[in-house]
Formats: C-alpha cells, structure tokens, sequence
C-alpha cells in the first residue's frame, strides 16, 4: 500500500469541519499500527472522564480548551491554549510513582480545533469512561454533604470498561445511555442526581 502524501490540516479543515460532530466531536485522520490521530472540535457535550492506559498528546490549533484530571485523588484543571501543546501520562510517569489511567475529561469550546495523539491499544488494554460527582454540587447552598467524608475525594457514579478501538463510535453511545438514564446519573453515596450534560 502505498505511503499517503502529507495532510494540508487547515484545507482539511475548511472542507471538512462538518464532521466534528457532538458529543465527542471527533473524526479520526490516520490510524496506523502504533498511533491514532485524530481532529477534535468544540464544543463537545460531555461530562465523562475517560481512563486511558495510555499516554495522550493534546495540541490545541485554534482558541484554547480544559483538560479536567484526576491526579492522586484531586480535582485538577488544565488549560491548553491556542499553539499549546500537552502529554498526559500513561503507564508510567516515573518508575516511582505510577500514574496510568489518569480520569481526564476534554472541555472543548465553541469554535476551537485541536489534535490528539493516542496510541493504538494493546489487545490487553481496557479503558473506561468513568461519571464523576461533579464539583460544582458541593457548591450549591442546598447540598449537605453525608455524615461520612464520602466526596473528600471524586466520587464514580457510573463507569463502563471496555477494549478500544474505534473513539468515535464507542464512546458515543456509553455516553448517549449516561445522558439518556437518570438512574445511572444518581450517586449511591448522597443521592443527588448529576445533570447529563
């Protein structure tokens, strides 16, 4: 098979934009033996946090976005702005302190485009999306937290494990279900319902 030419991404983009369609908003470029890229647009309608046992490069092309993590248990927000570029870890950060599946969730903005970088999953390698309780409700002035610290740290809500191999169409409908079933959204541990978007 012979070697493809090199892709002109701003033309792609201005003949095909329409592509980048919600929830996930994304449409895969190449997807060799060892790497997919893929175009990602904004904004995207979800709330998950996807578990990767992977390392993923984030490159924003144009305006900025959020990547929300989970690191060692905490909440953590990380901007990457337009001609900014960011490796989330994978399997091991250091040979000391594993970091692999790292929760992470993309908040993609309207009219911004960037890249991501994945690599083509082992056959042993299962991810996950995972439902978080949200920040924001323990901010509300009608929540009352349980007798127990029950969200000192993220709280799963609902989570699905599988092996991927196609983004675009298996995320989609995990996260169709989550946004279509209040019962999933419900938290076992204080009983607020997490909104679907």
């Amino acid at each position: 098979m012979p070697i493809a030419p090199p892709l002109n991404f701003p033309l792609w983009l201005s003949q095909n934009q329409h592509l980048l369609q919600p929830p996930v908003n994304n449409f895969c470029l190449y997807k060799g033996g060892d790497f997919i890229v893929m175009a990602v647009g904004g904004p995207n309608q979800r709330n998950d946090y996807h578990v990767n046992q992977t390392e993923e490069w984030f490159y924003q092309h144009k305006g900025g976005m959020l990547l929300r993590i989970v690191d060692d248990g905490v909440f953590r927000d990380i901007r990457i702005e337009e001609g900014e570029m960011f490796l989330l870890p994978g399997e091991l950060l250091n040979h000391e302190r594993p970091s692999a599946n790292t929760p992470h969730n993309p908040v993609r903005y309207a009219d911004t485009i960037g890249l991501v970088v994945e690599r083509e999953r082992p056959k042993d390698s299962i991810g996950k999306l995972a439902f978080l309780f949200p920040l924001s409700y323990l901010d509300l002035p009608d929540y009352r937290p349980p007798p127990s610290p029950s969200h000192a740290e993220p709280t799963i809500i609902y989570e699905e494990s599988f092996h991927v191999t196609d983004l675009g169409t298996q995320l989609k409908p995990v996260i169709n279900k989550w946004m279509d079933q209040e019962d999933l959204r419900k938290c076992k541990v204080c009983g607020l319902v997490a909104d679907p978007k």
